[in-house]
């Protein structure tokens, strides 16, 4: 555990997740403002002259929609179209890219793209320096505000400067994520805390299953379309850019409709919460899908995001390790979402 986790007094359970002492963080979100370091999450920065060409042949994203004010969702695929990452994409100045993924996909992905690179004359860092920081709830605007003097931006937008980038996310509440060095991290939580309640990563990863965003981990690597997790109806791909790796396939499955999976959001009638890679299993016990990501919701029940059949009805109930699956209706239309139109919200 780095040195500034250690300082906050929190507990680790285990790679990628905190907790502290916090009763009820998750009803404490709904209530109140709070504030958690995002352990999960981690930064992959791209650097160089020809970066931006780099990354205009390796990902879903418009690139150049990066531009210091929208900070698109992108994804990086195999040449079968399967995720290797989903990240968010920024630009924090001029030939200098960020990606903001899982913390446990930041080494094989970096090790895939640095294959690449020496060739746009870009290289990659893992930035260890730095920290990410979560705020949620009704204050978490205002927070920001005083706190960074900066006026937080809209949803999937950036604001801030070299040093510092504050990144607004969807969700039932406000959620705003900051990307900062690590002794400003510490300082900031400590400023934080009295108007706001230090909470676990859990909840911000609640938050992320109730917005149906889904972020793949090392579980799901090389195993899933960009549209199995619903990935153009958020706008995380571009259609209107040119060839990058995957681009083909996954053209091909969004034009011809060939996707037979998409996530689903559900909650389960029981009291425990599911490994990722959980099967969903219909009345015949034939796996119907698998678990993407689970955590705890406010009211002491399991809400998940899974990967499931398009059949939908025609399967009939599910369940998942014994627990009855209640489907949930997601935030956002299925259809295709223009990254482009985004970037001039």
């Amino acid at each position: 555990m780095s040195d500034w986790i250690t300082a906050l007094e929190g507990r680790r359970k285990s790679e990628d997740r905190i907790d502290f002492d916090t009763p009820d963080p998750a009803r404490e979100a709904l209530d109140a403002t709070v504030v958690t370091p995002l352990i999960h999450l981690g930064v992959l920065d791209v650097i160089g002259s020809g970066a931006g060409k780099f990354l205009q042949g390796q990902t879903s994203a418009q690139v150049d929609l990066a531009n210091g004010d929208f900070a698109p969702l992108t994804c990086f695929c195999t040449a079968k179209g399967r995720m290797l990452a989903n990240a968010q994409l920024l630009r924090v100045a001029p030939d200098h890219y960020r990606l903001i993924l899982h913390r446990g996909l930041i080494e094989t992905l970096g090790s895939h793209l640095k294959k690449f690179a020496p060739f746009y004359k870009s290289e990659l860092k893992v930035r260890d320096d730095l920290a990410l920081i979560g705020l949620i709830g009704k204050e978490a605007k205002a927070l920001a505000e005083v706190r960074f003097d900066l006026v937080p931006p809209a949803i999937w937008h950036q604001a801030g400067d070299e040093n510092v980038q504050l990144l607004a996310h969807p969700g039932t509440q406000p959620r705003l994520l900051a990307c900062l060095p690590i002794p400003a991290a510490q300082e900031l939580v400590a400023r934080l805390t009295p108007q706001a309640s230090l909470v676990g990563n859990a909840v911000w990863c609640l938050h992320d299953i109730q917005a149906g965003l889904a972020w793949l981990t090392p579980q799901h690597q090389d195993a899933l379309l960009p549209q199995m997790i619903n990935w153009e109806a958020l706008g995380g791909i571009s259609f209107k850019k040119g060839c990058y790796t995957g681009q083909e396939v996954v053209a091909r499955a969004h034009f011809r409709g060939q996707v037979k999976k998409r996530l689903a959001r559900a909650q389960l009638e029981g009291d425990r919460v599911p490994a990722l890679g959980t099967p969903l299993l219909d009345e015949n016990g034939k796996s119907q899908g698998e678990v993407l990501a689970a955590e705890m919701d406010a009211y002491g029940q399991p809400e998940i995001l899974a990967v499931t059949s398009t059949r939908g009805e025609e399967i009939g109930p599910l369940s998942v390790d014994g627990q009855p699956v209640k489907l949930m209706k997601l935030p956002y239309p299925i259809e295709r979402l223009d990254p482009e139109s985004l970037a001039l919200a």
